[in-house]
């Protein structure tokens, strides 16, 4: 693919990108870049599915991206009293505590530690309610104690976070979200469980994920259905642009506020993205890996060249954030006042993947000449 002038400011970028359509390891993308208080690259490349151009205000999936909004939701309840970060599950869902469930906090869920086993929740065609019994019927990993090992949770921890916040607020999750979080930071076109009369007035808005580990190219089950987009699954089917998702990130950045809009005091921001699992072995990773509360923290000082899911190899080590299943790459560096959001639409299995990242992100920061 040819790079034309729209792309001037970050080309190192883009030219990683349209080699990688080339290569078929996406067929479009999405790139956000924000800096020192203002936008440095906003643009969009190629398809957002078989023939409908990608766009900048095409709605993407997030995937595991969709984590961070609900430590924010947490660390909002935190701060208005109604729960603390070492509360025991089973205070705010007393149903949890069966089967080895009962020593499991909030901190344990948002640091990975909890040990939750993997549950066939039934997603999406199972209603929430009994998603949430199937988990609380459920056991440990075996020989677990939580908070002594970690084993990143692709999905069942973050059900529990969703029912903690309908359960402590009284909205569901999806509600609380839009009002509590989206609303107030302008990011109008985010959801978490997206109304179906919303997807059908997005129309060609909503772009589909696409398996691309081999060809042809095709969407990604389960997530590209109505119904899974309407049914919330809080850890990964979060759907909107990566300029209004950097918006979150921009909010962190300012301490918890953003034009006007207060989300967050600085000292629980501050909290929730530094290190809190520290040095710990990752038993889904196969790597030493450190985690914030819901937010993943730069590691590099554990090896780079086999860490997973990095920040390229010069973010600095203050930079937080989440990647999304072998796609989305979003996060903040404090450092350099960055916000990095950039969305490829394909999944191009694990190898072919850290590839891309690494050179996707290298090149950002070698545009912004701060390598």
């Amino acid at each position: 693919m040819d790079i034309d002038s729209s792309f001037s400011s970050l080309p190192g970028i883009a030219a990683v990108l349209a080699r990688g359509m080339d290569e078929g390891l996406h067929i479009g993308v999405q790139v956000y870049v924000w800096r020192d208080g203002k936008a440095v690259g906003d643009f969009a490349m190629g398809e957002s599915r078989p023939g409908v151009a990608m766009t900048t205000d095409t709605l993407t999936l997030w995937m595991s991206a969709s984590k961070p909004v609900a430590a924010v939701a947490i660390a909002q309840l935190m701060e208005r009293g109604r729960l603390a970060l070492d509360d025991l599950v089973a205070r705010a869902i007393p149903e949890f505590a069966e089967h080895g469930k009962e020593a499991v906090t909030i901190r344990h869920l948002l640091t990975h530690t909890a040990g939750l086993r993997w549950v066939e929740t039934g997603w999406p065609q199972t209603p929430w309610p009994q998603i949430i019994s199937r988990i609380c019927a459920s056991g440990l990993e075996p020989n677990w104690t939580p908070g002594q090992r970690a084993k990143y949770d692709t999905a069942i921890s973050w059900f529990i976070l969703g029912e903690i916040v309908r359960r402590t607020d009284g909205r569901p999750y999806p509600q609380y979200v839009r009002e509590e979080i989206f609303e107030p930071l302008g990011m109008s076109d985010c959801w978490i469980g997206m109304p179906l009369e919303r997807i059908a007035a997005y129309g060609d808005r909503m772009g589909v994920l696409q398996v691309t580990s081999k060809p042809p190219p095709k969407p990604l089950a389960p997530y590209d259905t109505p119904l899974a987009i309407s049914r919330c699954r809080p850890a990964a089917n979060g759907q909107g642009t990566m300029r209004q998702l950097a918006r979150l990130y921009q909010m962190l950045l300012n301490g918890g506020h953003l034009e006007g809009a207060r989300l967050l005091s600085p000292q629980t921001v501050e909290l929730f993205i530094t290190p809190q699992r520290i040095g710990m072995y990752d038993e889904t990773f196969g790597h030493i890996i450190d985690w914030g509360l819901g937010f993943l923290v730069d590691s590099k000082k554990y090896g780079y060249k086999s860490l997973p899911y990095s920040f390229g190899p010069y973010a600095s080590p203050l930079a937080f954030g989440h990647h999304g299943f072998q796609s989305s790459m979003v996060f903040a560096d404090p450092q350099y006042d960055l916000v990095i959001a950039i969305a490829p639409n394909g999944t191009p299995g694990e190898i072919a993947h850290d590839r891309r990242l690494r050179e996707v992100l290298a090149a950002v920061y070698t545009d912004l000449k701060i390598a």
